[in-house]
């Protein structure tokens, strides 16, 4: 800043900042412009504020700065300093094993991301540096290159989640993402099979493919955690319990999507559904550890077996339209909305973190809902 628009600049106690009005007013002590603060953080780095109305609010700023810088302990300001010099691509490295909420499938999905679009444009910028500028620009560097929603809003959100890891230990000062406007992704919309669909496919598969076309469309399970099905998980006669899923690439059991290790969510079984794991049962026995799908050569199903079964089925069955197992969830949560359900209870047993992914998905499929909330207020009137 030019000697001439920091004119009112005012040095405090060593080591506290400085306030001044950035502006180029004669008298600026009675000029209507906001005060402006200039500070070292906790990590040594500069900062600068602007907004305060008169001398005693940004003095009341510093205060409360200098305050806590003084009473940070020197190993925890350390630390910040450490972690404000990384690298983002170093201290993504580090984030990433510390998220032990996060399946293997997740994980899988974080570094692709990570890789395919932050790192390449992030990778070497300091963690200390990042500004909402900073992230804004990133966002365009997506546009820019034809990115697309989806894609600019898992990377956005993974971005998102390290550098607020980072803003919580200290690493940057300020909120890198006050005031950001992050892309929103509109799902497209989905694609449901018909009942008559779903009876065709289950006549074209196998005894396996039938099963969890059952548990999929029936209960609302995905595709990892029908491969785990199990007829201990049968806690009534109409309650499904879901604890876990299958990795569909390592065919190890997992953790559920969104869950710590040990919890669970339970899903209404439909009377269909528990007539399908008996039949399977009885029929097939079990496998290792009493689960159900196997195949001849490994103890659990996966991503490769169902897709086989599910294209042979539907060229069998003669379906040309884009279905694909995922489309088993949609009409699961179709099912419920049209017959009325609350959408909040249809989230829980589909197991989203969120409820505004599920509003996001399946709003639309709720009957008429305007037209018959006007019905109703038409009638209190």
């Amino acid at each position: 800043m030019s000697q001439e628009t920091c004119t009112l600049a005012t040095q405090l106690v060593r080591g506290m900042g400085s306030f001044f009005k950035n502006c180029e007013c004669s008298r600026q002590s009675r000029c209507p412009h906001p005060y402006a603060i200039r500070y070292r953080d906790a990590t040594g780095r500069q900062c600068e504020e602007t907004g305060y109305a008169n001398q005693t609010a940004a003095l009341d700023r510093l205060n409360k700065v200098y305050d806590e810088k003084r009473n940070t302990p020197r190993q925890k300001a350390d630390l910040k300093r450490q972690v404000g010099k990384q690298r983002f691509g170093e201290y993504a490295s580090t984030w990433l094993p510390r998220q032990r909420h996060y399946v293997p499938g997740s994980v899988r999905s974080v570094n692709q991301v990570l890789n395919c679009h932050v790192l390449p444009v992030l990778e070497s910028r300091r963690m200390n540096t990042f500004t909402p500028t900073v992230v804004e620009d990133f966002i365009m560097s997506m546009e820019e290159r034809s990115v697309g929603l989806a894609a600019q809003q898992n990377a956005f959100d993974t971005l998102k989640k390290i550098l607020l890891d980072a803003h919580r230990r200290g690493g940057i000062t300020e909120n890198p993402l006050d005031g950001v406007i992050p892309p929103e992704y509109i799902p497209r919309k989905i694609t449901i099979p018909t009942l008559d669909e779903i009876h065709a496919l289950k006549a074209a598969g196998s005894d396996e493919l039938v099963l969890l076309i059952d548990q999929m469309s029936g209960c609302g399970l995905r595709n990892g955690e029908a491969y785990a099905t199990h007829p201990d998980r049968m806690v009534a006669d109409d309650v499904y319990r879901i604890t876990e899923q299958i990795d569909g690439r390592t065919r190890q059991p997992a953790r559920l999507k969104h869950r710590k290790p040990g919890e669970f969510r339970e899903s209404p079984m439909p009377w269909t559904v528990r007539e399908s794991i008996l039949r399977f049962e009885r029929n097939h026995g079990v496998g290792a550890n009493g689960y159900l799908l196997r195949t001849q050569r490994a103890d659990h199903w996966a991503h490769t077996t169902l897709n086989y079964q599910w294209e042979a089925a539907k060229k069998r069955a003669g379906i040309t339209k884009r279905l694909t197992p995922y489309s088993l969830r949609h009409f699961f949560a179709s099912n419920c909305l049209s017959n009325g359900i609350p959408i909040t209870d249809v989230a829980e047993w589909m197991g989203h973190k969120n409820i505004n992914m599920t509003f996001k998905i399946y709003r639309h499929l709720m009957p008429a809902s305007v037209g018959r909330a006007a019905r109703l207020l038409n009638g209190g009137l």
